[in-house]
């Protein structure tokens, strides 16, 4: 044996045989010859003690968290952790099951090798360790009992040293724990029959802090199987439905006829959900949870793992079915409670945030075969926990605390984000053949636009417009917010008034732009889907405002480079009188001449007034354009009493240009942050987006006829022809009151419409109107950089 090992032996001997020496070994730190590990081992026996007990509901030890007499249950884990000291100094009483996790050192002065039981303490069987819960992996898991702590390698390198050791046999790489329903159901049958839920405690807290060994459970694997005998075994008195659990059935049949599990394959998620949801069902059952700090200490280690591997070594990724922790983590039903909140979930939120955007691609596209009503839950569990920080933190949010760098916050809503998009990859959302063609239709009117922006514009500098990015994870999976017309959970459960009422605009809106070159800034702005409409207006008015200063600080540029006279705002001037006649000339120059312009802060004044434009005079110029344009007296557009909303009127006697014009002052109306009374139908604003207009947005322009349409479609009756004696002619009333008659097709007032091709019924009148409104619309709020 070489000298280290041979001391460590001699120090031990006093610990094994009994006696209380206090004096001190050479080479030991601690009193009676106990080395530093040892000690720490002995000193961390007494914290599990003091916060999960010993499992035993009888115990009589008044220092153990499971006696009916323990009086500490009101302290914090600080305060715990100073009287585990306290009691290690003491030598205080330690239950049985804490004092087997206890290393067994060599006690000094015995020269036999072999303790009293006649086992030596080198070679005596060593109990699993790795199955007791620690806060981090320098606690139990560090430690091997009934061992010695290994040697480093260059100890065994000593000049002159002589190894006396015996040989041992090589020790066989210990079993990876894992859980599965049959194995618990076996650990809980016997921790009830025992009344002893150690056993519990130590599986639930060796697995749930171990990446690895959460991967390996709940799989479905096509040999499981488990009969309704196993089940009654654990507890005779629970009632076991027939449709559950049948006699020699597979668990993951069931499992498979999920709808989540047809849209991943197999290296993805691997996870029996039906099995681990029984599982948590059961663990519920327990009186007084013995397993929950367990199983909390555990997320704090997992989390802390988790984190470090996404930011740095990257290891976990590479695992098969590695995204089994996070579906397995966030089914157990304890995660809105005030004991997770606190701090477990907060992390592991904060460590699922780092997911990499491929893992990020698998868990929607799983999550979106969720039922609803889970996915909601799910979602109310993130907003809870929020709130609960929001409110707990609010004396810091008012002392200027940023929530941009709040991990308690942020680290939930980036989860959030994920079940965002599973709940519109879920939903109802148009097909692919539709996103193509709106694709090809988007990039035909950009060019438009472009042109719109410079081409016209004589002697001065083009300007490119500022490229919106797309959201990486919205890209990779070929959606976006304006695709899903009824997502899983609607959208306004995504929204945290708390959270809305505490962000600051001005330091998000910094974010904002620091994200850009940096991703791990964090901007609320670009998790939109938690802001409600005043605060998403407030952070447009602050990039417009941007937007003005720049585009005046680069108008007295040029004047200073090129001598021109200084432009520095968007000046309009008009008479009462001839109100929509003086602007819109005025603003068909300004878009001739130079539409960046319109991007310029605007200045109106009218004719024979003095005074100066703060806002005030630009709000009333655009109510009265606005009143007068959208009067129907006017022509060009028309209101349906029955919707309450304006359409475009097809019979109008105004040109392309006018309708573009329209286009105009709505954009400088909202890029000026000016609330306008317009009414259009939601399928306006989808083409605004790029969006195509479908069937289902006739219902919201005109009800009636997509009523009447709906009937035909929906007859399938053999005397399709007699009952509705249709043709592909339709006629309507102009704004004059005169009919007006429109064949759909050529010839169309003599092909009568059939069930073959009643499909072809469809409506293209406003289009073109409403792409010139677009064409001037959307360029003023694509601002240039």
């Amino acid at each position: 044996m070489n000298n280290k090992a041979s001391s460590l032996s001699e120090s031990g001997k006093d610990g094994a045989s009994g006696q209380d020496s206090r004096g001190a070994t050479p080479g030991s730190d601690f009193p009676g010859g106990m080395k530093r590990a040892a000690a720490k081992q002995l000193i961390e026996a007494y914290y599990f003690q003091l916060t999960d007990g010993c499992g035993n509901h009888s115990c009589t030890n008044k220092i153990c968290a499971s006696s009916p007499s323990f009086n500490l249950r009101d302290k914090d884990r600080n305060a715990l952790a100073l009287k585990s000291i306290e009691l290690f100094k003491k030598k205080a009483q330690l239950c049985e099951n804490q004092r087997n996790k206890i290393a067994r050192l060599p006690v000094s002065g015995d020269s036999s090798p072999v303790g009293a039981t006649g086992t030596s303490p080198l070679t005596s069987p060593r109990l699993d360790i790795e199955t007791l819960p620690g806060p981090s992996k320098g606690g139990f898991s560090s430690f091997k009992p009934g061992s010695v702590p290994p040697e480093p390698p260059s100890s065994s390198k000593c000049t002159g040293a002589i190894s006396r050791s015996t040989p041992t046999t090589p020790t066989q790489p210990k079993e990876l724990p894992f859980l599965n329903e049959e194995r618990l159901l076996e650990i809980l049958r016997t921790c009830q029959e025992s009344n002893d839920w150690s056993s519990l405690i130590k599986i639930i807290g060796s697995v749930y802090s171990s990446p690895e060994s959460l991967i390996k459970s709940f799989q479905i694997e096509a040999e499981q199987k488990l009969s309704k005998e196993k089940v009654s075994s654990y507890d005779a008195d629970k009632d076991i439905d027939d449709e559950d659990l049948e006699s020699g059935e597979k668990i993951h049949d069931k499992v498979s006829e999920r709808k989540c599990l047809h849209q991943t394959t197999g290296s993805d998620v691997n996870v029996d959900l039906n099995s681990l949801r029984r599982c948590y069902a059961l663990l519920m059952e327990i009186p007084d949870l013995p397993f929950q700090n367990a199983l909390i200490n555990a997320l704090r280690s997992l989390s802390k793992t988790l984190d470090m591997d996404f930011r740095y070594t990257k290891q976990v990724e590479n695992e098969a079915n590695y995204l089994n922790i996070f579906v397995i983590v966030l089914e157990i039903p304890l995660l809105h409670s005030p004991e997770f909140i606190e701090v477990a979930y907060p992390d592991f939120c904060k460590a699922m945030g780092q997911l990499p955007l491929k893992g990020q691609v698998k868990l929607v596209q799983y999550w979106s075969g969720f039922e609803a009503e889970k996915l909601k839950d799910m979602v109310l569990s993130l907003q809870q926990m929020i709130t609960v920080k929001l409110i707990d933190g609010e004396s810091r949010w008012n002392q200027g605390w940023s929530l941009n760098n709040e991990d308690a916050i942020t680290g939930p809503i980036r989860v959030m984000k994920i079940l965002y998009y599973a709940s519109m990859y879920g939903g109802d959302k148009d097909s692919k053949a539709v996103l193509e063609e709106e694709r090809r239709t988007v990039e035909g009117e950009s060019q438009l636009q472009n042109e719109f922006l410079g081409a016209s514009a004589m002697g001065h500098d083009f300007k490119e417009p500022r490229q919106i990015k797309d959201d990486p994870l919205g890209k990779e999976l070929d959606i976006t917010h304006a695709d899903c017309r009824h997502p899983l959970v609607d959208y306004e459960e995504f929204v945290n008034e708390t959270l809305n009422e505490n962000i600051s605009v001005e330091t998000d809106y910094k974010f904002k732009l620091e994200s850009e070159e940096s991703p791990n800034k964090f901007s609320f702005a670009n998790y939109s889907f938690v802001l409600n409409t005043a605060s998403k207006q407030a952070s447009l008015y602050m990039d417009n405002r941007i937007q003005m200063f720049r585009e005046r600080r680069s108008s007295i540029i040029q004047t200073l480079v090129h001598g021109m006279p200084p432009m520095p705002f968007l000046r309009i001037r008009v008479s009462r009188e001839r109100l929509i006649d003086d602007a819109l000339v005025a603003l068909e120059m300004v878009a001739m001449e130079n539409p960046s312009d319109l991007r310029k802060q605007l200045f109106v004044e009218f004719d024979g007034e003095q005074g100066l434009d703060e806002g005030g005079v630009s709000k009333e110029f655009f109510q009265l354009i606005v009143e007068e344009i959208f009067n129907i007296d006017f022509g060009m557009f028309t209101y349906n009493s029955e919707t309450r909303q304006f359409w475009f009127n097809s019979m109008s006697f105004e040109n392309d240009a006018q309708f573009t014009l329209i286009g105009i002052v709505l954009g400088l109306a909202i890029y000026n942050s000016t609330i306008v009374d317009v009414h259009f139908p939601s399928v306006v604003y989808r083409k605004l987006v790029g969006k195509k207009g479908t069937f289902q947005d006739l219902a919201d322009v005109d009800p009636y006829l997509a009523k009447s349409l709906r009937e035909i479609l929906d007859y399938e009756g053999d005397d399709f022809e007699d009952a509705f004696m249709q043709t592909f002619q339709i006629s309507y009333k102009d704004v004059f009151g005169s009919t007006i008659t429109h064949e759909l097709k050529d010839k169309g007032d003599d092909i009568p419409v059939t069930q073959l091709n009643k499909k072809e019924l469809g409506d293209n009148g406003n289009g073109i109107q409403l792409a010139h409104c677009k064409l001037a619309f959307i360029p003023i709020l694509t601002c240039s950089d």
